[in-house]
């Protein structure tokens, strides 16, 4: 039978956040290639700075030849309300890769006021204070 502290230590090695993320990319060498698995228009609209657009329909076609053999992977989708980086992530697994999901999405990213990417170069948007006040996580964590 599974302990509720086995269960949390395996959500934490599949599982990681905005705030994780953004940690690890501002170090330059991360350890992990960022999917954005979001069709066309949402990537469009915006997404993290650095990441490989993957839509979760492509995976199968095109993760060899936009991803580093069986490197180390994160994947976004949209948000908390979408499961689609679970379904990404379920298929970058199959297909061999360590992944990785960052829970809470490209909605808490861009909530987080973190930089947030589009043709028109890079911005910042005002943190929502619910999320990040004062660019610190209310919840300490």
């Amino acid at each position: 039978m599974l302990s509720a502290a086995d269960f949390f230590r395996a959500r934490l090695a599949f599982e990681t956040d905005a705030s994780d993320v953004s940690a690890a990319l501002e170090t330059g060498d991360p350890g992990f290639t960022l999917v954005d698995s979001r069709g066309e228009a949402a990537w469009e609209q915006g997404r993290i700075p650095g990441a490989v657009h993957l839509p979760r329909a492509e995976i199968r076609e095109e993760a060899a030849r936009l991803l580093p053999a069986r490197g180390a992977v994160v994947v976004y989708c949209w948000g908390p309300g979408c499961n689609g980086a679970t379904k990404a992530s379920l298929e970058l697994a199959e297909l061999g890769y360590p992944v990785r999901e960052m829970i809470g999405g490209f909605e808490y990213w861009a909530r987080e006021g973190l930089p947030v990417e589009t043709d028109r170069g890079v911005a910042r948007r005002v943190p929502d204070p619910l999320t990040a006040p004062s660019a610190v996580p209310v919840c300490d964590c």
